[in-house]
């Protein structure tokens, strides 16, 4: 199994040289981080590239953000999914906001150690962030209701990419219940359409239109 960068390649093979050594770089800048704060179980540290990056670049699949979107990464522990989408699209802009700092240092390191420069981290709650983006992207950090409710009033009118601004979170297992519970139109995109990996046959993306 490959478990490097040239996964990534492999499903997006339109990468310039920069972003490839972007990425090839995230292995190694990783695995320094994780050894000081524990920001990822050490059997996921072997699959970084299937579990974490490629995960994140799910969001990529569904989507080829417009230059100047701007997007919300809430929850994003050590940069996920926002630093992945953010080699991937460098004419947008992200904004990486948790709330433990020690996670957001990594990120600012990482992001600087990459170059990154549409990249902004902040150690702040969702629901405390002011401002409009017009996605909202996270890695399950909580049911989709609650997490609908802490940035309904973060997404903004202009609707100018393939897919209505609002939420594109990844997620797995059976959303059946959570999708009722939130009771709003959405579209479930089945990450194992794009991705041959064992790891996506139970993950997706969901779309949840805000606009």
């Amino acid at each position: 199994m490959t478990n490097n960068h040239t996964l990534i390649e492999k499903y997006f093979p339109q990468l310039t040289e920069k972003q490839k050594q972007q990425f090839a770089q995230l292995g190694e800048l990783y695995a320094h981080w994780n050894a000081q704060i524990n920001l990822i179980s050490r059997t996921d540290m072997d699959n970084l590239y299937e579990k974490h990056i490629l995960h994140s670049l799910g969001i990529a699949k569904v989507i080829t953000f417009n230059d100047f979107s701007e997007i919300l990464d809430v929850g994003t522990g050590g940069g996920f999914p926002g630093i992945p989408l953010a080699i991937m699209f460098p004419h947008c802009q992200f904004h990486l906001v948790d709330s433990i700092g020690k996670k957001i240092k990594v990120v600012n390191e990482v992001a600087k150690a990459l170059g990154l420069e549409n990249v902004k981290a902040e150690q702040i709650r969702a629901e405390q962030i002011d401002g409009e983006y017009d996605f909202i992207v996270s890695r399950a950090v909580t049911r989709l209701l609650p997490f609908y409710g802490w940035v309904k009033g973060k997404v903004n009118i202009n609707n100018y990419n393939k897919l209505k601004n609002g939420i594109l979170y990844l997620k797995g297992g059976d959303m059946k219940e959570e999708l009722k519970e939130l009771g709003k139109k959405t579209r479930v995109f089945e990450l194992s359409d794009y991705f041959e990996e064992e790891f996506f046959e139970t993950k997706m993306v969901v779309h949840v239109p805000m606009r």
